[in-house]
């Protein structure tokens, strides 16, 4: 099985959203480049965070997100975002009513069995589970292998944790990854067991 990554682009201050869930400047390294990341051209970035980020991208055989955000984003309208082959959401609820299960989208309650499922899902591929509550409870089970973020240079101050509402120290390595981008800097830490 491929390893199990927690990811987002994050404050200085160790923020994923504000207080009222919005990104502000935090994908802004996403479109200030001239290099196209993804197929429809729209996500551009600069040579260095395409270096980076692509090879990532390629490694990822699925997601696992909170219903939160599935919501938030409608689910994407069905399509995983980044050319993802899965995305699992943990969830007590049901999927929304009148969603075509022939989407690439499953819902799980709880995250040990989300964990599973998308390893399940991903094969040898890497498994990225969405920093915030949902990454923090994964971390907090001992189910995290690896801890990615793109540090962005703002501080909002208040808003919705990177590591959502974990209560007890985790010790990671030293970052064994440290690459400069533009307006963004890319790091890598293995989590210590």
């Amino acid at each position: 099985m491929g390893k199990v990554v927690m990811y987002s682009s994050v404050s200085v201050d160790g923020f994923v959203a504000d207080e009222n869930d919005q990104p502000g400047p935090l994908f802004d390294w996403l479109s200030n480049g001239d290099v196209p990341l993804d197929e429809s051209g729209e996500v551009k970035v600069s040579r260095t965070s395409y270096d980076y980020t692509r090879p990532y991208w390629d490694q990822i055989g699925a997601t696992v997100v909170g219903r939160h955000v599935f919501d938030m984003t409608d689910g994407w309208d069905g399509k995983p975002p980044g050319g993802i082959d899965h995305v699992v959401v943990v969830t007590h609820r049901p999927e929304p009513e009148g969603w075509d299960p022939e989407t690439p989208f499953h819902f799980v309650d709880g995250i040990e069995a989300a964990v599973a499922k998308a390893q399940e899902l991903a094969g040898d591929r890497m498994v990225e589970v969405a920093a915030g509550d949902v990454g923090g409870q994964v971390l907090a089970a001992g189910l995290i292998d690896e801890v990615r973020m793109d540090v962005v240079p703002v501080v909002f101050g208040s808003g919705k944790r990177y590591f959502g509402s974990v209560h007890a120290q985790h010790l990671l390595a030293d970052p064994d990854v440290v690459i400069q981008g533009d307006r963004v800097l890319h790091l890598r830490y293995r989590v210590r067991r």
